[in-house]
């Protein structure tokens, strides 16, 4: 198995550094790591990650600035992340943080931490633990901030 990460230089925070991390703590698994500028450079980065490089799932990391350009930014990241796995018929796990989603730079860098780490034990189970995808359904997971919990019947 081998994962790929993208991640940018508009990020605040060394997001490919905390995945890296992650995968030698969580898994052990053979990675890839390409950085580019922005958010818009992603997709076709991950797609020639799958095709080029091998790789069964790719993490991106992208930071998203707090104006409304950013956020047309991240639409324009959605959707090309969306085409390139329809191309490539392989996982783009899309971990962003944006600027507007904590009131300080150290809730930032915990949303960060925690959204990629928890976001690369997805991306590892995806491939190779689905089964524990499965039983996490419907229990209101959480990536960067707190799990809400399941609504139950």
């Amino acid at each position: 198995m081998k994962i790929g990460i993208v991640d940018t230089t508009f990020s605040r925070v060394d997001m490919g550094g905390i995945a890296i991390d992650e995968l030698k703590k969580y898994a052990g698994i053979r990675y890839v790591r390409k950085t580019v500028p922005g958010i818009k450079d992603i997709p076709v980065s991950a797609k020639k990650l799958i095709e080029d490089e091998g790789c069964d799932v790719v993490i991106t990391l992208g930071w998203v600035g707090s104006s409304e350009k950013d956020a047309l930014s991240y639409l324009a990241l959605s959707i090309g992340k969306i085409i390139a796995e329809l191309l490539t018929g392989k996982h783009i796990i899309d971990v962003t943080v944006h600027e507007d989603e904590a009131e300080d730079e150290k809730g930032l860098l915990a949303i960060a931490e925690n959204r990629v780490r928890e976001h690369v034990r997805n991306a590892v189970d995806i491939v190779r633990n689905p089964e524990r995808l499965i039983k996490k359904a419907g229990t209101g997971q959480r990536q960067g901030t707190e799990d809400v919990g399941p609504i139950l019947r």
